[in-house]
């Protein structure tokens, strides 16, 4: 029996993989959409309860406009493909907060948080996009859950693989720590670095797909790699920049390119 154990959990395991859209990577996810979901809704609540919406109208319609853009096109494309399964359970949500900080977050489900102190280095709408873009390939990629997964994996190891598999409740609220702390100070998991570079090059195929050119997508990573010389802010604290991400970008690049259709055209 014993022999049958390390079998059986490779079983589990195998069978709660899935594929990232379009970089078709294999992911472990053992927890429900709904239930992540759920407990980001009322996260993302308590976030918007506890800081304050940025009072500049202009720049506040700008997030809103550029997210709803963006989910729009990949929707668009998810359900033309095949995967219209995979946003339903996505209630879409952007918000810019004033704080000054250089920094922007996603939360499972589709809700996005950009901190005005980020605007600087945004510079437009198009540089918006690309930090936009950045956290919507995060929700969509599901790496919450991945991470939170592979947490739960770690920690617990076999004997909470089957309650998460089998959708057990209990076991997703008892490890709801791993993933962020609700009524605290909303402190995300990080992400790993494979999953940021991935991140990297879905948003760029999504703002390609919302219109907005990925090559300005370099240059935004350059403006905050310049920053980055005079203190790490709490977005370059999460998202790798260094002179390897650029260069993965340029490479990425053409690839979005071919989704990219100017608005208007």
């Amino acid at each position: 029996m014993k022999k049958l154990i390390p079998i059986l959990l490779a079983a589990i395991v195998l069978a709660s993989c899935s594929s990232v859209m379009l970089t078709g990577r294999r992911q472990l996810n053992l927890v429900s959409d709904a239930e992540l979901n759920q407990m980001s809704f009322t996260a993302y609540k308590q976030l918007k309860d506890s800081v304050p919406l940025s009072t500049d109208k202009t720049n506040s319609a700008m997030v809103k406009r550029v997210g709803t853009n963006i989910a729009a096109a990949v929707e668009k494309y998810m359900r033309e493909n095949g995967m219209e399964d995979q946003i339903k359970n996505f209630q879409w949500e952007y918000n810019l907060f004033k704080v000054n900080q250089v920094n922007a977050f996603a939360m499972p489900g589709g809700k996005i948080a950009v901190y005005d102190g980020i605007l600087p280095k945004t510079m437009n709408e198009t540089g918006m996009a690309v930090v936009v873009g950045h956290e919507i390939a995060h929700v969509v990629a599901r790496h919450s859950a991945e991470r939170y997964s592979q947490q739960v994996a770690a920690q617990y190891g076999g004997a909470i693989l089957g309650a998460v598999v089998g959708n057990s409740s209990a076991a997703v609220q008892n490890g709801v720590g791993l993933l962020y702390g609700i009524g605290g100070q909303m402190m995300l998991l990080k992400y790993s670095h494979n999953q940021e570079y991935e991140a990297d090059e879905l948003g760029l195929i999504f703002m390609a797909m919302a219109g907005y050119n990925p090559n300005e997508a370099v240059t935004f990573w350059e403006r905050m790699t310049a920053d980055n010389t005079k203190g790490v802010s709490d977005f370059m604290s999460t998202h790798p920049s260094d002179e390897k991400r650029i260069a993965r970008l340029k490479q990425v690049v053409p690839k979005a390119m071919q989704y990219y259709k100017p608005k208007g055209k």
